[in-house]
Formats: structure tokens, sequence, C-alpha cells
């Protein structure tokens, strides 16, 4: 079969050579982005929109079904587009920042020392950056229910997509009871004989009333909530650059005394070079659980109004949130406190909130109230993760349900929220009552070891999934300078990504083998296993294939995103037009009056 070819006008539009070729995908936007002032660029680039073709006219294409197929499967996608531009852009921060940025950064600090850490953190954010050029154009231009995980399964192999589904969803779905067990250890700094029973039954109660309406409210919650993540953040930095600089109680100018005296880099497990070493590996497994955020962005596309808009600014803010919330994250923990700090190693020994590096610092520094008001914006920050997680991990269910990788019947929703998968989901929150028996600590220690791999396979299926689309596009003979999103460095980008995520899914856990331990094994590698059995039992049971560039399927959903562009009447606004109008509540009013 021949690849199709393209026009001159555009490069977007097939002419179709015989009844098999493959119909192109025609690229549409929705009128651009006003608060990047490119949009009349992005339509300058896309052309103008050709007219849809009817169902009758409709090709068959390569994946053995045909477009007018997919336009039927089409409808069975019952979520709704009523996520706003603030809402996508602050859903991107609340994911990305979670327990990890304040808690569980300290055992990096303790293991590789400030300096291992910086290094490790600045490297991670850059190779996560590639990641994010990759799923950044593949969900600006199919913006699809299930995002990633269901591009994975059109363009690579349906075997792909099945491990890479279900990979996603049992790493969200295991982050809930993970973040609710983090609520107890928060709420010990305070009190420690609140039951942890209650404090996790709350928690999923309060999980089930937001997510259970409309998107909408989802996303209302989220916004507010995420405003309180960038307010901690912002506190930790001015404590900071305050504190080093002599503004502190005991008028200590410190300034970066830790890196000198302990020292910039600890050992760990081993002594001189090879402990050193080994330390900065053990901060590189911290950051692969601490740097996220890319994933969550794809998973919100398929809810977002104008999507080739809205998602694509969000993706590409990832870029300075890595920098602002991570790097510098990392560089202010590692100047706050030393890396053998006894407060330090107690507080991440016992599990409580007095583990977090700010925290120690501020006791050591005799500063009080701001310990309180920084634990109370924790509360929140990690009860808005766990609120995200609940999201992501019923709509990558939904995504899985609708390829029939899992059952149909989670396919049903009300009022556009998919409340069967919500209600599965939900129940892996049950998981944090563990804490009661065994300890808040115990309880995060096994589910950070357990979920870690999981966030790394997810990468490593989106680099190759990337690889896939690019050649594909190469041999189908797309225009890939009019993509409504154009990573940089590729394909070089996604192999980097992929030689690097494989190289962290594989050892990061090293350490159960010294010496060995069973249970450590297990609790590091159990997705790891997992991942190549679910790819190979789909695979020999659907009797599935690797697809041939020529074979993917680039059409898929395009038709039923450009139905949605050509009916969607509401306008273009930008993140901070927005706010202003949310903010300014009297004269919206005014203005829907004067509409009516």
């Amino acid at each position: 079969m021949s690849p199709p070819k393209y026009e001159d006008d555009g490069g977007l539009v097939p002419v179709p050579t015989n009844d098999n070729d493959v119909i192109a995908p025609v690229y549409s936007n929705s009128g651009g982005e006003t608060d990047l002032n490119d949009s009349k660029e992005t339509n300058e680039k896309l052309g103008p929109r050709p007219s849809s073709p009817s169902v009758g006219d409709i090709r068959r294409n390569s994946s053995g079904g045909s477009s007018a197929d997919r336009l039927v499967e089409n409808h069975g996608n019952q979520l709704q587009r009523r996520l706003k531009n603030r809402q996508i852009q602050l859903l991107a921060i609340g994911g990305s920042i979670g327990t990890a940025l304040f808690l569980s950064i300290g055992n990096g600090l303790i293991r590789g020392g400030p300096g291992s850490l910086f290094i490790a953190y600045t490297m991670y954010s850059c190779i996560l950056g590639l990641v994010n050029n990759c799923i950044a154009e593949m969900t600006v231009y199919m913006p699809v229910s299930g995002g990633f995980i269901r591009l994975a399964g059109h363009w690579v192999d349906d075997a792909w997509g099945f491990m890479a589904g279900w990979n996603f969803f049992l790493y969200e779905a295991l982050l809930i009871p993970f973040e609710i067990s983090a609520l107890s250890v928060v709420l010990s700094y305070w009190r420690d004989d609140i039951p942890p029973a209650a404090i996790c039954a709350a928690a999923i109660v309060a999980y089930i009333l937001l997510n259970i309406f409309a998107v909408k409210t989802y996303g209302e919650a989220e916004f507010w909530l995420s405003i309180g993540k960038l307010i901690l953040i912002f506190i930790l930095y001015f404590f900071t650059f305050i504190t080093m600089v002599g503004g502190n109680p005991k008028h200590d100018a410190y300034g970066f005394r830790y890196w000198k005296n302990p020292g910039s880099f600890a050992t760990y497990l081993s002594d001189g070079n090879i402990g050193r070493f080994e330390g900065f590996l053990a901060a590189v497994w911290s950051a692969s659980f601490t740097v996220v955020g890319p994933e969550y962005i794809s998973m919100a596309a398929a809810e977002a109004k104008h999507p080739r808009v809205y998602i694509k600014t969000a993706f590409k803010t990832v870029f300075w949130r890595f920098g602002a919330f991570f790097i510098l994250g990392s560089l202010c923990v590692g100047i706050v406190v030393a890396y053998n700090d006894p407060l330090l190693s107690a507080g991440a020994g016992s599990g409580t909130a007095a583990g977090s590096p700010y925290v120690v610092a501020m006791t050591n520094l005799g500063i009080r109230v701001l310990p309180d008001v920084v634990n109370a914006l924790l509360f929140t920050s990690i009860f808005s993760a766990g609120n995200t997680y609940c999201y992501c991990a019923s709509r990558s269910l939904y995504g899985l349900a609708l390829e029939g990788r899992a059952p149909r019947v989670l396919t049903k929703c009300w009022n556009g929220n998919p409340l069967f998968c919500f209600a599965i989901v939900i129940c892996f929150s049950l998981l944090s009552f563990l804490s009661v028996s065994s300890g808040s600590n115990v309880v995060l220690t096994w589910l950070v070891n357990l979920i870690t791999a999981g966030g790394i396979i997810n990468y490593v299926v989106i680099t190759m999934t990337y690889i896939c689309f690019y050649r594909a596009m190469k041999a189908q003979g797309f225009d890939r300078s009019r993509l409504p999103y154009i990573g940089w460095f590729q394909p070089y980008g996604a192999y980097v990504g992929f030689v690097w995520m494989s190289f962290v899914v594989i050892f990061y856990g090293y350490s159960a083998f010294r010496p060995w331990s069973v249970d450590n094994f297990f609790t590091y590698y159990t997705l790891v296993i997992l991942a190549p059995i679910l790819f190979c039992g789909w695979k020999l049971i659907k009797r599935t294939h690797w697809l041939r560039p020529h074979e993917v399927d680039l059409v898929w959903e395009t038709e039923a995103i450009r139905a949605y562009e050509a009916q969607e009447t509401d306008p273009v606004t930008g993140l901070w037009q927005e706010i202003l109008e949310m903010v300014d509540i009297t004269r919206l009013r005014k203005k829907k009056k004067s509409e009516v």
C-alpha cells in the first residue's frame, strides 16, 4: 500500500490515490492562544479548515476499520469539554506538586547530599522536558480521552496500549492511598492522638464529593487548591533566601554553609567515591518519583475547552515549572538543612511532618508560627494531589474501557462523569487504612517503592509512542512543520528520553540486591515485572502486531475533534483574562444581562 499524496496548500489535506489509501488528518485550530498572541500565526500555519467529508465518502483505513466506524465509536465517548483555561493551567500544577516535593525529597537529601540532589533533579527535569516535547506534540494534535495511553494503542500496538493503560491506572490508583497516608503524617505534626482511620475516612468522603459531580466541579476545586500550592512554594523560597542572608532569630547568615560542612555529596551503601556515586543514584531515584507532570495534562485533554489552545499552553508552561518547582526546590532544600541533621534523619524515620527539610530548618532557627502555616498549606497541597490522582485514574480506566481493554460497562457516564470508573478507583483509597496497623511511615515507604516504577514506565511508553508516531508521519508524507505543536530536537530527544527512562526503571531498585531482600525486590520491581506480562498476555490473546509506519492510523479521531471545534461558540480566553473575569463578578453579571 502506497502512502497518501498531499496537496501543496498546507501539506495536511490528503489526495487519496485508491480506496485503500490512508486518510490523513486535517489539522484544525480553535482560534489560537489569546494570552500568547499567537492565534493568527497558528491559523496561518494550519490553513483554512477544509469541509468535512460525509460518512459515505470516508474510505477504509489501514487499521481494518473505516473512519465512519471511528465516528460511530466516538459517540461512545461521553466526557464533556467543560474545563476552562485557568482550570487546565492550575490542574497541570496540581498534578505535579504533591507530598514528594515537601516531604519525600528529604530522603534524597539524606542519601545523596545537596550537590547530588541538585544535579540529579536538574538532569531528570531536563530529560523529562524531552518527554514533555513528545507527549505535547502528540496530545495537542490528537486531544482524546485516555490521553497518551490510547495513542499508544493506535500508533504502536494494541498490546502496547493495553500495558500502558493498566500500568498508568495502577500507578495513579496507588498514589491515592499514598497521599491519604501522607495526610495522617502531616496532621501528626500538631497532634498524634488523631485516629488515622478517621483521617482516611474523611479524605475518602471528600474525594467522593469532589469527583461525583460534573468535571467543572473538580476543575474549580483543583484551581483553588493549586493556588494554595503556589503560595506554599513561594513562602518556602522566600524563607530560604531571607534566612540564608541572616534574616532569622539567630541572625545567622549561613548561606551555603551546609554545602561545605558536612559537604555537597553524601555516601550511601558504600564508602568513598563508590558511595558518593550511589548517593547520586539515590537522588536520581528520588527525582524520578518527585518530578512529574506532562501525563496529567494529557489526561485532561478530552475535557478541555479549545483543547488545541489550552492544552498547548499548559504543555508550554511545563518547562518553567520544572525549573521553578523542582530544580529550584532541590537547591533550597540543600541550603536550609544539612544532610546529616539529626532532626532530619529522625523525622524521616518517624514518619511525621517534622521530617520535612523546611520544618526542620525552621525548628533549628527557632522560628515559630511559620511551621504551622507551612504545615497547613502542606495539608492542602497533599489533598489536592490526591484529588488529581482520583481524576486521572478514573479517566485512564475510562479510556481503557472505550478501547475494549476494560469492561464496556465502565464507559457509562452521568453528566459527563464516568462514575463506574470512579467507584473502582475509590476502592484503592481503602488501602490507606493499612496505615492504621502498620504505621503511616511504613505504608508511605512501601507505596513509594511500588509506585515509582509505574511512573517511569509511563515515560518509556510516551517516548516509544512518539518514535512510532514520528516514523509514521515520515512514511506517510506528513508535513510536520504544520503541526499545532512542534517539539524540539525530535526525534533525537525521544531517543534520549527512552534510553534514560529505560535505564532508570531497570536499575532504580538495585539496592534490593545489597543485601538481597525478597520483600524489597518485589516492592521495587512488581510493576516492572507486571508490564511485560500485560503486554505479552494481551498480544497472545488478541494476536496483535507492532504496527509498521505505513499502517499507523493517523486519522483516528480527527473528525470528532474537528466537529467539536466547528460547533464550539465560546471564545478563546487567556489565563489572566479568565482570572480577572472571575474576580470581577459584578461586571460579568452586567455583561450577561446585556447579552440577553
